[in-house]
């Protein structure tokens, strides 16, 4: 059976745990690095960007988080969590971990009050569009050229990219009872094993 771990040190982490279990994934609550060889793929949460960045850093996850990323250790990281992956940043903080080849730009619609839901194409997603929650989301403004579009919202934007073994997407699909984000996940656990 996948376990997926979810980093717990802040944001919306007990939410992706609930998705992962509703699809009968088992979810693992990870708050330090040495808990990272308990699973088998690791979720990055949406939450406050900048703060996940320090606690990041204070717990001593960056350099455990390069090297299994290297290695072709599934990352998934969900608004703040594209943010902390992002190779740079359209702002100068935080210092992000530079896992993805991509470029973002943080709270790129703006403040908390211009949040909005958007029914979106998934790349790769059977069924119909996937209703995707948007919270001063970021936006992807540059990829390189191993890093594969599959999502973009109606003006253009790109909303979700792939690299390899790492998946970003500048929603929050744990907010919804659709669970077909969680599934690719985990199968993109299941073809890395």
């Amino acid at each position: 059976m996948v376990r997926v771990g979810v980093l717990a040190v802040q944001g919306d982490f007990t939410e992706h745990s609930h998705a992962l279990e509703r699809v009968g994934i088992e979810a693992v609550e990870i708050r330090l690095p040495e808990q990272l060889s308990d699973v088998d793929g690791l979720i990055i949460p949406g939450g406050e960007s900048t703060t996940i960045v320090q606690l990041i850093d204070i717990y001593k996850f960056r350099d455990s988080l390069k090297v299994k990323a290297d290695d072709g250790f599934p990352i998934w990281g969900t608004c703040a969590g594209m943010i902390v992956m992002a190779s740079e940043l359209i702002d100068k903080r935080p210092e992000p971990l530079k896992l993805m080849d991509i470029i973002v730009n943080r709270n790129a619609f703006g403040r908390q009050v211009d949040s909005f839901e958007a029914d979106i194409k998934v790349d790769g997603m059977a069924d119909g569009p996937f209703r995707a929650v948007f919270i001063r989301a970021p936006i992807v403004v540059k990829v390189g050229v191993n890093v594969e579009i599959i999502s973009k919202i109606d003006n253009g934007n790109v909303v979700a990219v792939r690299q390899g073994n790492l998946l970003a997407t500048a929603f929050h699909p744990e907010l919804t009872d659709d669970s077909r984000m969680h599934l690719l996940f985990a199968k993109m656990i299941e073809d890395s094993t």
